[in-house]
């Protein structure tokens, strides 16, 4: 199964890859037309392009040191034009790969996500039921939108640091913010001007979690995730 970093490097020395195209199969569709090398129509080892990826020692996308990331040849059948340099080639191509794409993330909170059941919560006020009002106008939304925007190998780890940071305290009502919450650690172009889902990062960040029955809106907080406050209907 292909994996970030993914690209196909050729006979001749050209490394190809493009952002959140992690298949070999994918990335040679969209550059063959471009170079002859790519068309698959050699028998191993005379290969005139190699699949290669270079990947995070145990799977931690969070691990900035890239110079330990694993190279790897994703062939039954090494091609037998490989050369060390052409290991380095391929990792010039994963640094500028890595510098487009964690400028996109806020790795450090990444790392260590908030928990808001970890933070004493305030005391509710108007602006907090402001908040929620206008987290119930685009929560619908947030799933899809999010999963969209940051759909990638490194950004699902990303996620998944997220999860693990609240699993326990969290059921399903509440999953719209923890998209919400996840999605504001990227900075996708789309999004440039304003987060759609501040309102629920807002309180998120306050220790504030919201909840929805069908009929009820509710605020939790506290290592309890007791009930702050409770309206029905917005």
């Amino acid at each position: 199964m292909c994996k970030a970093f993914s690209c196909l490097l050729t006979k001749s020395g050209k490394v190809y890859w493009k952002v959140g195209v992690d298949g070999h199969t994918n990335i040679q569709h969209l550059f063959v037309e471009q170079d002859v090398e790519l068309v698959d129509d050699k028998m191993p080892p005379k290969n005139t392009f190699a699949r290669v990826e270079i990947t995070p020692p145990e799977g931690d996308y969070l691990n900035t040191e890239f110079d330990k990331w694993v190279y790897q040849i994703d062939e039954e059948v090494k091609p037998s034009f490989l050369k060390p340099k052409h290991e380095k080639l391929c990792r010039e191509a994963h640094k500028e790969w890595a510098k487009e794409i964690y400028s996109k993330i806020n790795v450090e909170e990444a790392r260590n996500p908030i928990n808001p059941f970890k933070i004493t919560p305030p005391k509710i006020t108007q602006e907090h039921i402001a908040l929620l009002k206008k987290w119930d106008s685009v929560r619908a939304s947030v799933g899809d939108s999010v999963r969209d925007s940051v759909r990638d190998s490194v950004w699902d780890s990303v996620r998944d640091s997220v999860w693990a940071s609240v699993w326990g305290s969290v059921w399903a009502s509440v999953w719209g913010s923890v998209w919400g919450y996840y999605g504001s650690l990227f900075s996708i172009d789309k999004w440039e001007n304003a987060y759609p889902y501040q309102s629920a990062v807002a309180l998120w960040k306050q220790g504030l979690v919201p909840s929805y029955d069908g009929k009820t809106w509710r605020l939790h907080g506290g290592t309890d995730a007791r009930i702050l406050y409770e309206h029905k209907g917005m």
